[in-house]
């Protein structure tokens, strides 16, 4: 059986960067994997913070899109990592969290995502799931 998810409402929604799961990354609180996620795209320390603050998880990710502020060069590089980084560490905060990933067992897990073919399985499932993979690597990790 594979596990979707794709919402923070859909069963298993708790595994959606956007869930109110919050993580300490680099000495400072992130309300969600999110917030983190899309500030790291940045070296410019007021929009960081901009996206650190925002109200939720979708105005986050507005911002995090945005391309009035210049990503970091490096971003295609690093961004599997950090995308790592913050799911792990979101999973060893959060112990229900970790119970429910490490239930899963050896399922597959893919996010949803419609319109995101690298992170997501695509509209036609033809996408990369790199979250899912990442999810997949985290629980072994902790199991």
């Amino acid at each position: 059986m594979t596990i979707y998810f794709y919402t923070k409402l859909d069963e298993y929604g708790e595994f959606s960067n956007f869930s109110k799961h919050g993580v300490e990354m680099d000495g400072v609180w992130w309300p969600t994997v999110e917030h983190y996620f899309q500030a790291q795209k940045f070296e410019n320390i007021e929009h960081k913070e901009a996206i650190r603050t925002a109200y939720n998880s979708k105005q986050a990710a507005e911002l995090g899109r945005s391309r009035k502020v210049p990503i970091r060069s490096d971003w295609e590089e690093v961004k599997d990592e950090i995308m790592y980084c913050a799911v792990l560490k979101k999973f060893q905060t959060h112990d229900s969290l970790k119970k429910l990933l490490i239930s899963t067992g050896s399922q597959d897990i893919v996010e949803n995502a419609p319109g995101d073919y690298y992170w997501g399985c695509g509209k036609n499932g033809t996408g990369l799931n790199k979250l899912g993979h990442i999810l997949m690597r985290v629980r072994s990790e902790l199991a």
